[in-house]
């Protein structure tokens, strides 16, 4: 019989010895980043679980807080907000693992008398799509170009939705000028894709960038993106609302002149 993997709490005792966002090198600049960050989110109601199977190899991840600390570009007091869900390694997937550790946000939500458990998805990198949490009981309730939704369980019916930030196109009015790079400790992949970015700007495209570090969740939640947490944009037009790699930075410099 196949043991089921189990979730197991990343507090200040085992951030060190646990793999995290499939990271398991606790040197990794990223890492060190995003332990940072998660020291001080727990201090404000963040959990974030790890799937381990039994030869303590890590299945999955879930991280989640209360919603008005969430680090993205939503309105979502009094709901639990999913920041990442995650199934590692191929032969994990399909497995109910997703299902498994939304459950547990889920009831952890009900613990707290919250008025249900929100998520931003997408069909694009570094979000989970939609289809996992609609087969959990979740519903769309709000949208956010390109192709954002927010999603929402409820726990009390009557409750008012969580719903995204409006406003987009001004705040990318604010980053009319130059190269920016907006990046954040919040995901601890990040750091790779943004510095192997800025350098490729100075080196390949004579640019030298801004570089916007998001310091807490309001900085956040006013970022010009839905995702918030990462952004690539040359005069106020937006080149990547998510972690793209430098060859693919590359690819878009290009296709829009290259070296200035």
């Amino acid at each position: 019989m196949v043991s089921t993997p189990v979730l197991v709490d990343l507090d200040t005792a085992n951030l060190e010895s646990l793999p995290c966002c499939g990271v398991t090198n606790a040197a990794h600049p990223g890492r060190c980043d995003k332990n940072k960050w998660l020291k001080t989110y727990l201090k404000k109601g963040l959990r974030a679980r790890v799937l381990l199977g039994t030869d303590r190899r890590q299945c999955g991840y879930i991280e989640y807080l209360p919603g008005e600390y969430a680090w993205r570009g939503v309105e979502a007091a009094g709901y639990l907000f999913i920041h990442c869900l995650w199934t590692h390694y191929k032969k994990n997937q399909h497995q109910g693992y997703g299902g498994q550790m939304i459950r547990a946000c889920v009831e952890d939500a009900a613990a707290a008398g919250l008025l249900g458990v929100a998520v931003v998805a997408r069909e694009k990198p570094w979000l989970a799509s939609s289809a996992v949490y609609l087969k959990n009981g979740f519903e769309v309730v709000d949208s956010a170009p390109p192709d954002y939704q927010l999603l929402v369980k409820k726990l009390e019916p009557g409750a008012a939705n969580p719903r995204f930030k409006k406003g987009w196109a001004e705040r990318l009015k604010k980053y009319g000028s130059g190269l920016t790079i907006i990046r954040s400790n919040q995901c601890s992949h990040i750091a790779k894709f943004a510095d192997e970015i800025a350098l490729s700007a100075e080196q390949d495209f004579g640019l030298k960038p801004t570089i916007v570090q998001l310091k807490t969740h309001r900085d956040a939640q006013n970022a010009p993106t839905p995702y918030a947490v990462f952004a690539v944009i040359q005069d106020g037009v937006l080149l990547a609302d998510h972690q793209i790699s430098c060859t693919r930075f590359q690819n878009i410099m290009n296709g829009r002149g290259g070296r200035v």
